[in-house]
């Protein structure tokens, strides 16, 4: 798996907007998450940040983005719909199970934001983590790889200590056949997986 690692990828003036942004708490062994979408018309749903923001977030980074999805992924460029730049909160104690995402992601990135100090993210070789690789925390760190069926596989959690707060920047797709025609999967398969999965289904209803 090919991971991208962007020190200080926010410019300075977004860094400090989302470092400041005003969210409620959220419980020790919770996770929330405030939906912020844009498409390639400009059209905005958010939940924590304005339309304006959220068009100049696109603006600004989406050709990186891009950039960065050629380079791990490039045939799947031609799929993009919408973008994804969602705000999580995941409480101290809080873990998500190792998953590999689901198929409408077309490249996954998450961007470290508050606090100081806490846990990054871990990616593995396989489901049972094997060969566990970390990606340590640090702030305006983005962390990006481009989703692969049964291959991507990663996890994250708390610190024990504090609520980590982070970015999820990813660049989505709706057509999940193409996807599954370009890992050279079975897209039956692929979907009914990811329905019996109780973690991953609950996030795949949201998208959808």
């Amino acid at each position: 798996m090919k991971i991208k690692v962007i020190d200080n990828f926010l410019e300075d003036k977004d860094f400090f907007m989302f470092k400041n942004l005003k969210l409620p708490e959220v419980d020790s062994d919770k996770m929330k998450i405030f939906h912020n979408k844009i498409d390639r018309d400009n059209k905005c749903f958010t939940e924590c940040l304005s339309d304006q923001t959220l068009k100049n977030l696109q603006n600004i980074y989406h050709p990186k983005a891009l950039k960065i999805l050629e380079e791990l992924y490039p045939e799947k460029i031609k799929l993009y719909n919408f973008s994804e730049f969602h705000v999580i909160l995941t409480g101290s104690k809080y873990k998500f199970p190792i998953h590999d995402d689901t198929p409408n992601k077309l490249l996954s990135g998450v961007i470290y934001i508050n606090p100081e100090k806490n846990k990054g993210t871990m990616f593995y070789d396989d489901k049972k983590g094997s060969n566990i690789k970390n990606v340590d925390w640090k702030q305006n760190r983005a962390v990006f790889f481009a989703r692969k069926e049964r291959e991507t596989w990663h996890s994250f959690e708390g610190d024990g200590v504090s609520t980590r707060i982070a970015i999820v920047y990813n660049l989505m797709t709706t057509d999940i056949k193409s996807v599954c025609e370009i890992e050279g999967k079975n897209f039956i398969f692929s979907s009914l997986r990811y329905k019996l999965n109780p973690y991953i289904y609950r996030y795949f209803k949201k998208v959808f």
